[in-house]
């Protein structure tokens, strides 16, 4: 560990400043920080220069990085390079050292000329115990930089550690990407401007600023194609053919998470932000020249499909996406984004071209999408769980209408997506089933009795249906019932008591003795089911905690985090529930992409005897998080009281 300098090369006010907009240190407050600062020194690294080194560095001071770039790696035996992170301004090294008293388990060096903010060890640890906020998110940080990657590189094969671009998209930023200032034209320019701008820097987009400077738009070179393509006047302002508002992202943003942003925003390029201001812009074509390959491709084609067939072989290609994702080191919970994701557009073109088929609805429709779907947790090929939401009808004739039109267009959507590989639901809970294919006031009148009036399979729809979420048509009509429900479960402590003692009656996933319960016969006689013994007391948990205090995500992930932030979880079980639950989903992931890759249906039954002596034990303790959960559903619902 290198000794720091002997007084601050930064002048109070700016030291503050800086702190003041770099989290988690704005938690303590200007005077809290004011105090700090007689505490902290600075240190200058030159390009090249190695700041810890793994397992001989000992970790004395947490570093703040106020300026410059430091990437993080695992040298090999061979004198390779594994890349773990990159890391910029306002990021810090060294606080898994810290707290577990033990030397860097990275190389940290310095890629340009960087400089770092020193905080004692000991000082760093004090304002761990006096704030607890400041205490949470190293708590967080130390799961999703240290933890989960460990348990990633564990689940990857062997071989595509040998290639440190592999982990490019899940560790550089976006503003690693991109390196040159972004290209600016002012919107009453003509047209004709543009694409001389666009041709003479070789870029593919310029950011649009109006007369005061301010950026209000963005132009790319598949604009220009359009204006060829549709014959318009090149004079014209190019404030008739750009894009606006622009989408920003963060400068410090991983780039797969830039790379769904654009997916879901149905963009090509973002704007990177840094510090308030635009410092340039990233397209998907930079990600996928970053990367070598990219679902931008494939979604492209789901968008573009014009027959159901093109969109069934088009459904068989996102196992390979999910594959290379696995193969790349991708966390579970980025890997089940994806896959969202993807299914969202097969879903989004399937109910567009049906409706095309089938002329306008006579009222506005939300399609539900319930279970694993409404959680964001799909993986491979998951039975259908979904519902049909419309508007009330203005009278009986409407109400008519709209029974005919949405009992035709269920019937064949739901066809449709089992020819894109989503098999139907064995209970069916799809929307061709009348029963979940209701007007606005009939789902809430469901909701209102499954909560008011709790009985055993209330509750058990509760599991199923409380987990939805808006998945095409009018959002607001599945935003306009998820707000409802959130409302009228808070204090209802009699459906949530009920559904506490729901998630108490899944069997231990593990003896007095902590071994695995295996099935006993059948074909799946002697494997641990992963999915009902391991996983979903994690998702029953989070679910009636979030019910009981108003939380209306879904994703199972987000729903521990939330709880966590709220204060209604402890940082230390927030951080084992979210490493444990993840930990098996990569389990999971990994085991149905070995039966995909067989031609076999995938399940969820392991094998523990395939597993390493090392992935055995990790399994033991996510399974013991279990405990720690119900335990806390006893307290809370006062359940040890008979």
């Amino acid at each position: 560990m290198p000794q720091d300098d002997s007084a601050s090369s930064l002048a109070p006010e700016i030291l503050l400043a800086f702190l003041l907009d770099t989290p988690p240190f704005q938690e303590l407050g200007r005077a809290g920080l004011e105090t700090l600062l007689d505490k902290i020194s600075t240190r200058h690294f030159a390009a090249g220069e190695l700041i810890l080194q793994a397992g001989q560095s000992q970790v004395t001071h947490l570093l703040v990085i106020y300026q410059g770039q430091v990437r993080l790696f695992l040298p090999g035996q061979d004198g390779s390079e594994n890349l773990q992170d990159l890391r910029g301004p306002g990021e810090t090294l060294g606080a898994l050292g810290i707290f577990r008293e033990s030397l860097s388990n990275l190389n940290a060096e310095a890629t340009e000329d960087t400089l770092c903010l020193l905080i004692p060890r000991e000082e760093f640890l004090r304002l761990t115990e006096k704030s607890a906020r400041f205490a949470q998110y190293y708590l967080k940080y130390l799961s999703e930089h240290y933890v989960g990657k460990a348990l990633s590189e564990l689940r990857r094969p062997k071989a595509a550690l040998s290639s440190e671009g592999s982990l490019y998209l899940f560790s550089a930023q976006v503003g690693d990407v991109v390196r040159r200032r972004p290209e600016t034209i002012t919107a009453s320019q003509p047209i004709q401007d543009a694409a001389a701008q666009l041709t003479a820097g070789k870029v593919g987009a310029l950011l649009v600023a109006d007369e005061a400077g301010e950026v209000v738009g963005v132009v790319t070179d598949r604009d220009l194609r359009q204006v060829v393509a549709d014959g318009l006047d090149h004079r014209r302002p190019v404030s008739a053919i750009m894009s606006s508002p622009v989408h920003t992202i963060s400068f410090h943003t991983v780039c797969f998470d830039a790379l769904l942003e654009m997916l879901r925003l149905k963009v090509h390029h973002l704007a990177i932000e840094r510090r308030g201001k635009i410092e340039g812009i990233v397209g998907g074509h930079d990600l996928m020249v970053a990367q070598g390959s990219s679902p931008f491709y494939l979604l492209r084609e789901i968008l573009a499909a014009e027959q159901f067939d093109e969109i069934y072989d088009l459904s068989r290609r996102v196992p390979l996406v999910v594959r290379s994702l696995i193969y790349e080191g991708a966390r579970p919970g980025n890997i089940t984004r994806m896959i969202t994701l993807l299914n969202d557009y097969l879903l989004e073109r399937v109910l567009n071209l049906l409706q095309k088929e089938q002329g306008p609805p006579p009222v506005p429709y939300c399609w539900l999408l319930m279970g694993s779907e409404g959680r964001k947790e799909q993986t491979f090929r998951t039975d259908q769980d979904n519902g049909l939401l419309y508007a009330d009808p203005k009278d009986p004739e409407e109400g008519r209408r709209a029974q005919e039109y949405f009992t035709a267009f269920t019937t064949q959507a739901i066809e449709h997506l089992v020819g894109c590989g989503f098999p139907r639901c064995p209970g069916d809970m799809m929307a061709s089933n009348p029963l979940w294919r209701q007007p606005y006031a009939k789902w809430r009148e469901l909701f209102d009795r499954w909560i008011h009036k709790p009985e055993p399979k209330e509750v058990l729809y509760a599991t199923i249906f409380f987990d939805f979420r808006p998945g095409h048509g009018e959002f607001s009509l599945g935003e306009r019932l998820r707000d409802h429900l959130t409302k009228e479960v808070r204090g209802q402590e009699v459906f949530l008591r009920l559904l506490a003692k729901d998630t108490l009656t899944t069997p231990s996933p593990l003896t007095m003795f902590r071994n695995f319960v295996v099935e006993k016969k059948g074909e799946h006689k002697n494997k641990i089911d992963l999915k009902t013994k391991g996983l979903v007391p994690f998702v029953d948990f989070a679910r009636v905690l979030s019910l009981a205090h108003g939380i209306k995500e879904t994703n199972t992930l987000e729903r521990l985090q939330l709880l966590g932030e709220g204060g209604h979880l402890s940082a230390e079980l927030t951080t084992e529930a979210v490493q444990a639950y993840e930990f098996q989903m990569q389990l999971r992931l990994m085991h149905q992409q070995r039966l995909d890759e067989e031609g076999l249906p995938p399940n969820n039954f392991l094998d523990p005897s395939e597993l390493s002596d090392l992935e055995r034990h990790t399994l033991k303790d996510a399974f013991a998080v279990t405990g720690e959960l119900k335990a806390v559903l006893r307290e809370q619902f006062r359940l040890n009281l008979g």
